[in-house]
This record gives structure tokens, sequence and C-alpha cells, in this order.
């Protein structure tokens, strides 16, 4: 019932490791597939070893609310790929998060990691502390990159969308008519906070992104309009903390969905979270999670009336 194909993934649950939590090594991603995942997203990684932001890095500012500045700190692709390849050798499906600083920088990494086993590639153009969110606030930069990428490679390639934009539809068409196989949305959105004692941001890098419960609904909207664009499928991201908001992510029209800050609280929230699917299935009479996908779009709005 929780079976999906996304882009022709096959997965055992519509829930996937989101990136840049628990993505590094074998180990952590092995014990999130054992939870439930359907497939685990690596950690962005770029074209060579990066230490990121100095701490403080990352701060809970309301209950299941952080906000974090990385820096997209990692080992750097070459580092990598025996992980890539300890995870493949143990047949967990794996989406490679990925970076450059250049469109042959991105596909140098991403034909790595293809070549090493991933299974899908998961561009990253929308980090708000880093310099890749340029790409991703810029139709023809976000066109270019991915119609580069499609062009090499054999595995699905999915698109995490900036939030902080004017129009995130604008950016996910172009995504879509570069050939993008799906797009993940959305990525944190930008934010700060001040110590009133010290008078200075807290985060070491001033700004960072903001995840967790905060953003779900705005996530869900996100989402929800992007349905009524595209023709390829949506992983929805951001503040899932129950099954709740699972359901409500795929009602607004994901084929899929990534869960990240949430496991702070442990990787049984992903059983958890499947058992309860299962059961909301089952009650409902479902045979399938993905005929949920969409239903809310046929929920017509009330029209407001003219008064004479």
């Amino acid at each position: 019932m929780l079976e999906i194909n996304l882009s022709g993934l096959k997965l055992k649950s519509p829930l996937i490791l989101a990136s840049g939590i628990l993505g590094v090594s074998y180990s952590s991603m092995k014990r999130i597939f054992n939870a439930g995942a359907g497939a685990v997203t690596s950690k962005s990684i770029g074209p060579r070893a990066r230490k990121g932001y100095k701490n403080p890095s990352i701060l809970e500012i309301y209950p299941g609310t952080f906000i974090n500045a990385v820096g997209l700190g990692n080992p750097g692709i070459d580092n990598f790929l025996s992980e890539i390849k300890e995870i493949k050798e143990n047949k967990i499906p794996l989406i490679v998060s990925v970076f450059g600083d250049t469109n042959q920088s991105y596909l140098n990494v991403a034909t790595k990691a293809e070549q090493a086993g991933a299974d899908a590639i998961e561009i990253n153009i929308s980090c708000p502390h880093a310099e890749v969110s340029s790409i991703g606030i810029d139709k023809d930069l976000t066109y270019s990159l991915v119609k580069t990428l499609k062009e090499k490679l054999e595995v699905p390639l999915f698109v995490k969308l900036n939030p902080n934009v004017t129009s995130i539809g604008e950016i996910a068409l172009a995504a879509e008519k570069g050939g993008a196989d799906g797009v993940v949305a959305i990525n944190t959105l930008s934010a700060m906070v001040i110590d009133i004692n010290t008078k200075r941001p807290i985060l070491a890098h001033g700004s960072g992104g903001l995840s967790g419960r905060a953003i779900h609904p705005i996530a869900i909207k996100k989402v929800y309009d992007l349905y009524q664009l595209l023709k390829i499928p949506i992983i929805g991201c951001g503040g899932i903390s129950t099954w709740k908001e699972v359901v409500e992510f795929i009602l607004a029209g994901a084929s899929a969905v990534q869960i990240g800050t949430a496991l702070y609280r442990g990787v049984e929230i992903i059983t958890e979270i499947n058992n309860s699917l299962l059961n909301f299935l089952k009650i409902n009479g479902y045979k399938s999670i993905s005929e949920l996908i969409g239903l809310s779009h046929e929920f017509k709005t009330q029209e407001v009336p003219d008064f004479d």
C-alpha cells in the first residue's frame, strides 16, 4: 500500500531522508532505511572537501523549528565514493545531492556519483546560506544547469527548489523544460535570529535556513501551486513531524515526501509514520497511497458574492 514509483525508482515507502540530515555515512543512512524509509538522500556533496561554517551552526528556536547555517560542509565527492558503493552493496535506494560552482563541476560530481552506483541525483541550487542559491533564483541558470546534466546522466534527476524567490513556479518550469525528472519543494527559508544581549546574530554565519514545523504550511502552499503547473513529480519537503503532514503533502500534489528536521526525535519516527499511514489507508478504503495524489485540487474555493 505504501509502495510508489518515483520517476522509475520503485520505493517501499514514500518517505525519503532529506538531504543534510544523517546523510554522510553508510551506517547512519542504513539506520534510516531499516526504520522504513523508501530511499535516502545524501548530504550535499561537492567537487572537493569543504569544512563549512563555524559553530554555532544550528539552533532550535521554537519547538520542532530550527535555524541552521552549516555551509555545505562535506567530504568531497572523491572521498564519498566509498560510502556510495557500500550503500549500494546493501541495496539501499540512494539519491545523491550534489553541488558545484559551475555547470561542469556539477556534472563532474554527478557523473562520479552515478558511476559509483547512485540511483538518482538531486541538484542543490537552493541552499539559502551558500553560493548555490544564486542558481535557484534564476530561471535561465536553472534551465542551463539541468539541461547540461540531463544530457549526460542516465539516472533520474531531481531539482531542489528555492522558496526564497518571487515565483517558484517559474523556476520549476525552467527545470522541467531542462529535462528534470522531478522537483523537491522546498528547501529552507532564509532567516535570522539576533541575541539581544550580544546584539549580534546567534549563528556564526549570521543568517541561515529555517526548517521544521514553522515552514510546513508554506511548503504545502508551494507544492499545491506547483502541482497545477508541472507534469513531472513533486517531492514535498518541509516540516513533517507526523503522518498527517505526509498525507497533507500528497493531497496537495506530492508523489513522495522528504523528512529531515523531525529526525532529531529519533529514526523511529519513520516507522511510526509508516504504520499510521497504513492504518489511514485501510480505514479510508484506499489500496495505494498514490491514490491520494492531488485530491485536494478537487476542492472548489468559495466564490465571493457580488453586492448590489
